[in-house]
């Protein structure tokens, strides 16, 4: 069942508010407004909204922290807004649990593009492994991806590690589908950036420096919840300078 296409825009100036809301309605929202972090975080739980937009600089409880909090209890898509263009406030952002961040000023049509490209995002139908073999994917009749404890479903996007459940982001689980999708084949950064954006990439499209980085922010989000090292993994292995594996 398609998910509703419910909103919630929390920034503290009103005019930006204002435009947000627009932008979003014209997109097919219904669409909540909210001037606090607190505030915000109250709306989500009660309409648990498709998209979040978070201005980061706000009174008390700032963009960062109530993304986590969000985080905790909602799967939204946030995209975060900031007039902070740092590649360190982005990361930050990435970490806290936002799916893009948008710098200040924005332009609304590029802001709805980035939108619909989220949504777009490949979901439930996940390829089979390229290559079948023993350490590598299992796929049950249910449909459920397993490599190494992890199991993951793409239909009711459970992941359990070992048996108990792992929450992640959207991202974080997309990426995660993505690798277990794809067996032994290494999955480059541009690839999996241009995933998220829901495209493919053919060699021509520019993926920057910052959609890497981000790529390398959510990998090393999800090996921290799997629990697993960088140096000796268990699940995901770095091809350096290319991207990301399954482990044999």
């Amino acid at each position: 069942m398609e998910e509703a296409r419910v909103a919630v825009v929390i920034e503290d100036e009103e005019d930006i508010r204002s435009l947000l809301s627009a932008v979003l309605a014209q997109a097919g929202f219904t669409v909540h407004g909210a001037a606090t972090g607190q505030d915000g975080l109250d709306l989500v739980l009660e309409h648990q909204p498709l998209v979040t937009t978070l201005d980061v600089n706000m009174p008390g409880m700032d963009g960062f922290e109530t993304a986590k909090r969000i985080r905790l209890a909602s799967t939204t898509y946030i995209v975060m807004l900031s007039a902070r263009t740092e590649e360190i406030d982005a990361l930050q952002g990435l970490e806290a649990g936002a799916d893009d961040y948008v710098a200040k000023p924005f332009r609304p049509r590029e802001l709805r593009a980035r939108i619909d490209a989220m949504l777009r995002r490949p979901r439930h139908h996940i390829a089979a492994p390229a290559f079948a073999g023993a350490g590598e994917v299992d796929i049950d009749r249910d449909g459920w991806l397993e490599h190494r404890g992890v199991r993951l479903n793409p239909e009711t996007r459970i992941v359990t590690v070992d048996g108990a459940d792992l929450d992640l982001t959207r991202s974080e689980f997309d990426i995660l589908a993505d690798l277990l999708g794809s067996g032994r084949r290494v999955r480059a950064k541009s690839d999996l950036a241009m995933m998220l954006r829901g495209e493919h990439y053919t060699g021509v499209e520019y993926v920057s420096d910052s959609d890497a980085r981000a790529i390398e922010v959510h990998v090393a989000n999800l090996r921290r919840k799997l629990g697993e090292s960088p140096a000796s993994p268990r699940w995901i292995e770095t091809v350096r300078g290319v991207g990301y594996r399954l482990t044999a």
